[in-house]
């Protein structure tokens, strides 16, 4: 399969299961680590008519870029009572004077100025290309202040590449008349200030820039806003490859009954065209996924929220998809 990806450069994945304990390593991680994916791309943006937990759903349009090789992620992690975490808290103690619990399970928390560099340079060129008017750099450095904190700091710092940002400290001393267009802000938020600003106020926030676990949690957050997971893409993109996938687990107790809603991997297709250079095809999915859930054809999970839906199966609904692509062409 790696050979196969490295061959073709882009690929298109459904969900990957990872047991929860045990010592298993993630597929999903690994497949990161090893291509060198280090940016997880996950546009939130409500389809209209589709159901949702918040009064103005179309208030959110935002892209979380995660970084997606180090933090607690890095795979860095040994379980209570094993050698290696005895070595590491005996090594702490030692030479840090620092306490740790001898029955603790220990977890290192890598976070680059290298990886830092290159996930925020990414985030801003997507602002760039594509009309986004800020990008925000999400930390937890005012208690992580030199991993979280360095996130921030580098991110600042990476920013002045282009003359075509400006920091939010300075827009009213360099644009008191508003900032101009195609001129994209940089700001910071801490982490859990930020979930309270996604609700109050998602207008103010467009691509958002962040850590490895803030990402994770934030992309799910997002993601409910305007559907839940179901309706969400996402992309691991690297500077060789990009792998799209659906952003929801692989529900094995669904398998073979043809029922799931398959949007947030059809979504995904469309951001693997859009990759490629086929934004038309890509726009083409959008309107006629929108069509099909307006006129309330839709699987199971939407249905039982939508008042008059006609619930149909997975095949079904991509039938009804296909079909409202003819009629858009």
């Amino acid at each position: 399969t790696l050979q196969t990806i490295k061959k073709c450069i882009v690929a298109i994945k459904g969900p990957l299961t990872t047991p929860v304990g045990g010592g298993f390593r993630s597929l999903n991680v690994t497949l990161r680590q090893v291509l060198d994916l280090y940016a997880c791309v996950r546009p939130v943006k409500w389809i209209p008519g589709t159901p949702s937990p918040v009064k103005y759903p179309e208030k959110v349009n935002m892209v979380v870029f995660r970084e997606n090789t180090e933090d607690v992620y890095a795979g860095i992690e040994y379980p209570a009572g094993s050698k290696e975490a005895k070595k590491l808290i005996e090594f702490i103690k030692e030479n840090f004077g620092k306490e740790i619990r001898e029955d603790s399970g220990i977890g290192i928390k890598p976070i680059s100025k290298f990886g830092t560099y290159r996930l925020v340079r990414k985030a801003i060129k997507y602002a760039l290309e594509n009309g986004y008017p800020s990008v925000t750099l999400v930390h937890k450095g005012n208690i992580m202040k030199y991993t979280e904190g360095a996130f921030r700091n580098w991110g600042y710092e990476l920013a002045k590449f282009s003359d075509k940002i400006v920091f939010e400290s300075e827009i009213f001393e360099k644009y008191p008349d508003g900032v101009p267009e195609g001129i994209v802000i940089i700001k910071d938020r801490i982490a859990d200030a930020m979930f309270q600003w996604a609700l109050l106020r998602p207008e103010d926030y467009s691509i958002l820039a962040t850590t490895n676990l803030n990402g994770d949690y934030l992309s799910d957050a997002l993601a409910a806003q305007v559907g839940g997971l179901g309706m969400a893409p996402g992309a691991n993109v690297g500077d060789g490859y990009a792998i799209f996938e659906a952003t929801h687990g692989s529900a094995p107790k669904y398998a073979g009954l043809d029922k799931v809603n398959p949007s947030s991997l059809i979504l995904s297709g469309k951001m693997m065209l859009e990759y490629i250079g086929w934004k038309e095809a890509g726009e083409l999915i959008w309107k006629a996924l929108t069509k099909t859930i307006q006129q309330k054809i839709v699987t199971y999970d939407l249905a039982r929220q939508l008042e008059g839906a006609k619930e149909v199966k997975c095949s079904e609904f991509a039938e009804a998809i296909i079909k409202n692509i003819y009629e858009e062409e």
